[in-house]
């Protein structure tokens, strides 16, 4: 679709992101607090959007996206994700800096150009924080993972993603040396604060935050 603005093409992405992350249609509200707009702005975006068929809205019962608004804001994502990639991994910007950069870059309209850049990724499936990049048609890759507050005393885990993308909690892991692929034993739980002490390998010890761990995202490690 071509007369789409980027402001909508914005408040399609933050309904997807709200849905992906409640399960349940977008509210008013949340979208206004994503947008960090006011509740009356969201309501004229989204009769606007109604009237392009890229939402369903229901009064009191929240948004959602029609086939051809999931089709847009998945493109974002995929464009997002692989511009991120591109950032770090080629012009060595840091996990932490690349998210305002990306937010510009993910408007670009060019499909051969995305088609390209994936292509000179050699086809990332995740971004570097650990998000999946849906593929050109739209499919993401899914793999299982948990959030490392829910692991147990003994478990040996792997970081593979992170839910808060700030760029003060990417700096805080980054000086904990638990960045993506870091290798984590835990070796105690503190049932009062939902702290957790673990061993980063050849790293020694550290005492984690249940925020922390609540925000970072392993798998376990294989046995050999």
């Amino acid at each position: 679709m071509d007369n789409i603005s980027q402001t909508e093409e914005n408040y399609l992405k933050a309904i997807y992101k709200i849905s992906e992350q409640s399960g349940a249609k977008a509210s008013t509200n949340a979208i206004a607090a994503d947008m960090n707009t006011s509740a009356a702005s969201v309501t004229d975006m989204i009769k606007r959007l109604n009237e392009k068929s890229l939402v369903l809205y229901e009064s009191r019962r929240g948004v959602s996206l029609t086939a051809e608004g999931l089709r847009i804001a998945t493109e974002l994502i995929r464009k997002h994700r692989l511009w991120e990639v591109f950032l770090v991994e080629k012009l060595r910007f840091s996990w932490d800096e690349v998210h305002d950069i990306a937010e510009q870059l993910e408007h670009i309209k060019s499909e051969e150009l995305v088609k390209r850049l994936d292509t000179y990724l050699a086809y990332p499936k995740f971004d570097p924080h650990g998000d999946p990049i849906p593929d050109a048609d739209g499919n993401f890759t899914f793999r299982k993972q948990a959030p490392l507050a829910e692991s147990k005393v003994g478990d040996k885990v792997i970081v593979v993603g992170v839910q808060d993308h700030a760029p003060t909690f990417l700096q805080y892991l980054d000086r904990l040396q638990l960045g993506l692929g870091a290798q984590l034993e835990i070796l105690d739980y503190h049932e009062y604060d939902g702290s957790m002490k673990v061993r980063l390998k050849n790293e020694g010890e550290e005492t984690l935050s249940r925020k922390v761990s609540e925000h970072l995202l392993v798998q376990k490690q294989q046995k050999a």
